[in-house]
């Protein structure tokens, strides 16, 4: 019985990952929007992205973002409450990821198509020390509607690989 207990404690500390040393306090993290057009709609090829999170406050007020572009300017990252309840909690894609974290941020200039300035926000804690950001916003136009991501204005999807650097941001 003592073995099992152990065993089960020793799995339990396994599972629960320290995220602390992600929180930037006075920092950020910082990088460039992967300028591939295969993973890259509704945002420039030179687009960075700035992003401050606190880990203790995941469920509350993570952190906020920022683009190069103005698009987002100290954008507060929302939590969605039911989804810390919800499997989507513990979604997991792809390899090197601690935790994935899903967010909502509103774009400081509108986009202006009529379908509101809300953006996902997915965060990837990488086990590099660095992070991936995701924006999702839309999607193009059905083909049988003739639509086309190039098209679609309500298209919006940007992949950044960020990095830890030294004070706030700068944009």
């Amino acid at each position: 019985m003592k073995r099992c207990l152990g065993l089960c404690l020793a799995f339990l500390c396994v599972s629960c990952r320290d995220l602390s040393s992600f929180s930037t306090g006075g920092d950020r993290y910082e990088g460039a929007v992967v300028a591939a057009d295969f993973v890259r709609a509704g945002i420039g090829p030179a687009v960075n992205a700035c992003l401050t999170i606190d880990t203790d406050h995941l469920q509350d007020g993570p952190g906020s973002l920022s683009t190069s572009d103005a698009r987002f300017h100290g954008a507060p990252l929302r939590p969605i409450p039911q989804i810390w309840h919800d499997p989507l909690s513990t979604l997991s894609f792809g390899e090197g990821r601690l935790r994935n974290l899903l967010y909502v941020a509103t774009a400081s200039v509108p986009f202006g198509d009529g379908n509101g300035d809300d953006v996902f926000v997915v965060v990837s804690l990488m086990q590099s020390g660095g992070v991936e950001v995701r924006l999702l916003r839309g999607a193009p136009g059905s083909p049988t509607d003739g639509g086309t991501a190039a098209q679609s204005t309500s298209n919006f999807f940007a992949v950044f690989d960020l990095a830890r650097a030294p004070g706030p941001c700068s944009y």
